[in-house]
């Protein structure tokens, strides 16, 4: 290689992990166990209250991490431009040798919804070139979640939102209560794995490197929670899902896609899709957030059976207009 070369080579990308839950459902808790645990990882910590005294940031076991608090506000809107500032100058530290890290977790408050601070990996050029958005995981309070989704629109975002949903304190509740609640989860955000989290005990393998925003990572539903639940709530956060066994025809795919995304795209929190499409030999990994939307060639299909999975999170989404627009993209 030479020294040109290696002068211009980009460094790997720092993944990152957003943790957020309604207020009291355990992100402290299982963000200082991550802290605590003997991973031989050294974290950078973004952590933001709402409210100017921090609070959750005493509570931290910092060791040798590195821990920044913004107080000021809710990171999901007033903070969004430190957000990036804070970025920038922990990259930059890192790159003078002053600072150390390996990944970066931000703790949002827990009246935040998390889109905007996903969206900053994607619109600022700087952040998207030297970060990477792993995933976000979302706990969720087994004993006081029915109430919050009922009432807080903050806390469905949330859950639609989520790549990983932790549930925390699900001993302090009964069977029927639980599957109940799993039910309402799946039926909000089939395609995010639930798992049960006892007072931040959690393998770090289920929290981080997950790929929940990478193109190439498979999209997962869990068909036996949809199967079997009996959606009874008004929830404003849903999702669709589309199955399909023919090709689509990638024309008119592209030209339906793209006119949902600029009519719906504010209420399309999550979308992504495994996809067949006519005369390309391999899957066609395709993934939205908003009106950010991207695609990208995923593995061959060889002997597999082509079959097509599409999956919509969002606010009041239009399920007639996407179920038969879809189908009529068919070949």
């Amino acid at each position: 290689m030479s020294e040109n070369t290696a002068e211009t080579a980009r460094p790997a990308p720092i993944p990152v992990t957003i943790l957020t839950g309604f207020l009291g459902s355990g992100k402290t808790t299982l963000l200082n166990r991550i802290l605590a645990e003997n991973h031989g990882e050294k974290i950078a910590v973004i952590e933001n209250e709402f409210g100017e005294v921090g609070i959750d940031n005493e509570l931290l076991l910092s060791a040798d991490d590195q821990i920044v608090a913004m107080n000021n506000g809710c990171i999901c809107c007033t903070v969004r431009g430190d957000l990036v500032r804070i970025l920038g100058e922990l990259v930059a530290k890192r790159d003078a040798g002053e600072l150390a890290f390996d990944r970066v977790l931000i703790e949002t408050t827990g009246l935040a919804e998390p889109a905007p601070v996903a969206q900053t990996f994607f619109v600022d050029e700087t952040v998207a070139t030297r970060y990477l958005l792993d995933a976000v995981v979302t706990l969720v309070d087994a004993v006081h979640a029915g109430r919050q989704l009922d009432e807080h629109e903050a806390a469905q975002a949330q859950v639609g939102f989520a790549d990983r949903l932790l549930l925390s304190k699900t001993e302090l509740v009964d069977g029927e209560h639980l599957n109940a609640l799993q039910e309402r989860l799946a039926a909000m955000n089939p395609r995010a794995r639930q798992l049960a989290v006892h007072f931040g005990e959690m393998p770090l393998a289920e929290i981080l490197d997950i790929r929940g925003f990478n193109l190439n990572a498979a999209l997962e539903i869990d068909s036996a929670f949809l199967a079997g639940a009996h959606h009874h709530h008004d929830d404003r956060i849903g999702s669709v899902v589309f199955r399909a066994e023919r090709d689509f025809d990638g024309a008119k795919l592209q030209d339906f896609i793209g006119s949902i995304v600029r009519v719906f795209g504010d209420d399309l929190m999550r979308y992504k899709g495994v996809l067949a499409v006519d005369q390309l030999p391999y899957r066609v990994i395709l993934q939205g957030v908003h009106q950010l939307m991207g695609a990208s060639p995923g593995q061959p299909w060889a002997e597999a059976a082509r079959v097509s999975t599409l999956v919509f999170i969002g606010r009041d989404l239009p399920r007639d207009i996407l179920l038969t627009g879809l189908q009529q993209c068919l070949k």
